[in-house]
């Protein structure tokens, strides 16, 4: 013990070793959560990347509520949805971003974007999370011909084109059920259905992996000791799939979700480009960029229109990266 706690000192002190270049005094608190934080401020990148990605959930949140608070007049000028005489204004003091051919604020029209790519993106990752988890879970532990039938349907849906399937799905089930007379009576319903179908559609093509990965994670598990232990307490399959192999996989599950939320987010944006997702009057960057490429002509080209949206798309992707780079420094 006495010789023990000279040699924690002298690391602290020494300027080569990580508690010393971190400048930490004895006594302090070196558990697992502060060492892994540590780790990551010092990945400059994802430290720069989470700094962004935060500027843009407070920028989103916080523009609302500006315009409730600026006045009617700021609010009817730079409302995502307000029409004015300016139409296809370039960027300048009063429209950072422009204006598009409706003389609405671009500036606000991406921002307010940027809540459904957001939310699909989040949503459509927590079902992919919850198929795969499940999916996975069920095949490894139970193995057999149960097993074999689970991932032989893995692979047959890994045959299929990923887009072509959520098009399929979007066009023939969302059609019927829009079609349905208390859904046409209110247009703000109809177009939420249609983003519903959007978190359902991708999330549904985007847990194949996450199952495969989970399954893997679960083959290694259940011949470990503390599960061999709980089955000869008497724990049933269930209990010990969901109180013991489960939580020890969801480590590796959360990793892999947030490598599927730019994808999910990519996703949404082509197909509102194609028209299948977001349609007028909401918007998100997809049916941004697919408006802005509409009014592309041979006399003129209305940069701002497509710039704007597609930069702020391939700059939040770029940024989700960055965070995701850092994972590697928590877990080295």
């Amino acid at each position: 013990m006495n010789n023990s706690e000279p040699n924690t000192r002298e690391e602290l002190a020494c300027p080569t070793s990580e508690a010393g270049r971190q400048g930490l005094r004895p006594g302090r608190g070196m558990g697992p959560g502060f060492r892994a934080w540590q780790r990551f401020k010092a990945n400059r990148p994802a430290m720069f990347s989470s700094i962004f990605l935060l500027l843009l959930l407070a920028a989103v949140l916080a523009w609302p509520m500006i315009l409730a608070i600026s006045g009617s007049a700021f609010a009817r000028s730079h409302g995502p949805d307000e029409l004015s005489g300016l139409q296809f204004a370039a960027p300048d003091a009063h429209h950072w971003f422009g204006t598009d051919v409706l003389g609405r604020d671009v500036f606000s029209r991406t921002l307010y974007g940027a809540r459904i790519s957001l939310l699909v993106g989040v949503f459509g990752a927590g079902v992919s999370l919850v198929i795969g988890v499940l999916w996975g879970a069920l095949a490894g532990y139970a193995g057999g011909r149960l097993d074999g039938l689970l991932m032989r349907t893995v692979d047959v849906l890994y045959s299929l084109p990923s887009v072509i399937f959520v098009i399929v799905l979007i066009t023939t089930v969302g059609e019927r059920v829009r079609q349905m007379p208390w859904i046409l009576k209110s247009p703000i319903l109809e177009g939420w259905l249609r983003i519903g179908f959007l978190f359902l559609g991708l999330g549904a093509v985007s847990w194949l992996t996450m199952a495969r990965i989970v399954r893997g994670q679960v083959l290694s598990l259940r011949t470990r000791a503390f599960v061999e232990a709980s089955r000869a307490l008497g724990a049933g399959g269930g209990r010990i799939l969901f109180r013991h192999i489960i939580p020890n996989i969801l480590g590796v599950a959360i990793t892999y979700t947030a490598l599927t939320l730019p994808s999910i987010i990519l996703y949404e944006s082509f197909l509102s480009y194609l028209g299948l997702g977001v349609q007028p009057p909401m918007a998100s960057w997809g049916s941004l960029i697919s408006e802005g490429v509409f009014q592309i002509n041979p006399i003129r080209i209305y940069w701002w229109l497509i710039v704007f949206p597609g930069g702020a798309l391939s700059a939040t992707r770029r940024w989700l990266a960055g965070c995701l780079e850092g994972q590697g420094s928590i877990n080295p």
